[in-house]
């Protein structure tokens, strides 16, 4: 079911450039017989999803390599999600004259300061997962929009929120287990400084009041992307709450495993007496969905972001133009 899901993901990959609505393409690949150096910086080793996303993108871009005839030296670090950490590292591969710089920031605040250095060394800069917002939270970042070799690939998080309502609002009880006209539900937050957190959240409550639920929140807590973190805020919210807890939103499938084995822990029945959401559709959390242990997830797909950063990686080692945005679709999952 899994391989299907991905296969659906990448059918239904919209790649969208802020100037045009072009489609990334390697063109063939970088020039034969060259060597070219990449420096991967990952906002930190330990998280379930970008586990996935740098090992695809290693993978899929030495076999482009292998298949144009060109060698790509890549190194990818740990950001051990601590800014300075990742900065030094940046600059580290700027000192090094890297050739092109993937780059998931740790902090999206701090995204001024790090791609102008990138810029100011002639780097092409592919900013990955994490998109760096405007002043205003709501608008695409000026240091992107304003460089012709600095992008962002990634997926826009409203849609896997409003999934994940949707999901709960197509229900036949509509999240209201209880029957007393509205959705009592925790939330579990991820990074409060990533923006694919903050629209989850609103975007996944939006959804259902968009559909005429009325909500009620019980709980809202930083999860920080942690299973454990996901458990412990569960099992103190099933704790405080009991069975006035209907459904339980996850940011991230990580946290929704730790909630999972919370509302085991409390003697609570996915499906029967509580709802549970999660974001990525990791290969476990897809079974759990089939298998009625989680009520469902949505696709976070790795393939195709990784590869869409892959792709412009080489066009613009080519010294093809590239666009400031690409974009990826979420897909629902459901049993």
């Amino acid at each position: 079911m899994f391989k299907k899901l991905m296969a659906s993901a990448l059918a239904l990959t919209l790649l969208v450039g802020c100037g045009g609505g072009s489609t990334a393409s390697n063109g063939g690949g970088a020039s034969s017989g060259k060597t070219y150096n990449v420096g991967v910086a990952i906002y930190q080793f330990d998280d379930n999803f970008m586990t996935l996303y740098r090992n695809e993108l290693k993978s899929y871009m030495e076999e482009q390599g292998k298949k144009n005839g060109v060698t790509y030296n890549i190194t990818i670090v740990d950001g051990k999600n601590d800014m300075a950490e990742q900065t030094n590292q940046v600059e580290n591969f700027i000192t090094q004259k890297m050739d092109v710089i993937i780059l998931n920031l740790v902090q999206t605040s701090s995204a001024d300061t790090v791609i102008d250095k990138v810029v100011a060394a002639g780097i092409p800069l592919v900013l990955i997962n994490r998109e760096p917002l405007g002043d205003n939270g709501d608008e695409s970042y000026k240091g992107i929009l304003d460089n012709p070799n600095v992008c962002y690939i990634g997926a826009d998080a409203r849609q896997s929120g409003t999934f994940q309502g949707e999901i709960v609002a197509e229900l036949p009880d509509h999240g209201d287990i209880n029957g007393d006209g509205e959705v009592a539900y925790v939330m579990i937050e991820g990074d409060p400084e990533n923006v694919d957190a903050q629209y989850r959240t609103e975007y996944s409550i939006k959804a259902l009041e968009d559909a005429g639920i009325k909500v009620k929140k019980l709980d809202d807590q930083v999860g920080n992307w942690k299973q454990e973190k996901g458990q412990e805020i569960a099992a103190n919210a099933l704790t405080q709450y009991g069975k006035d807890v209907e459904v339980i939103f996850c940011n991230n499938d990580a946290m929704a495993l730790g909630a999972a084995a919370a509302i085991t822990a409390a003697g609570r029945k996915v499906g029967e007496d509580i709802y549970l959401l999660g974001v990525d559709a990791l290969e476990e959390c897809v079974q759990m969905v089939e298998n009625g242990e989680m009520t469902g997830t949505v696709l976070n797909d790795h393939v195709g972001q990784s590869h869409t950063a892959v792709d412009v990686a080489i066009k613009a080692l080519n010294g093809e133009k590239i666009d400031n945005y690409y974009w990826v679709d979420y897909v629902k999952v459901t049993k």
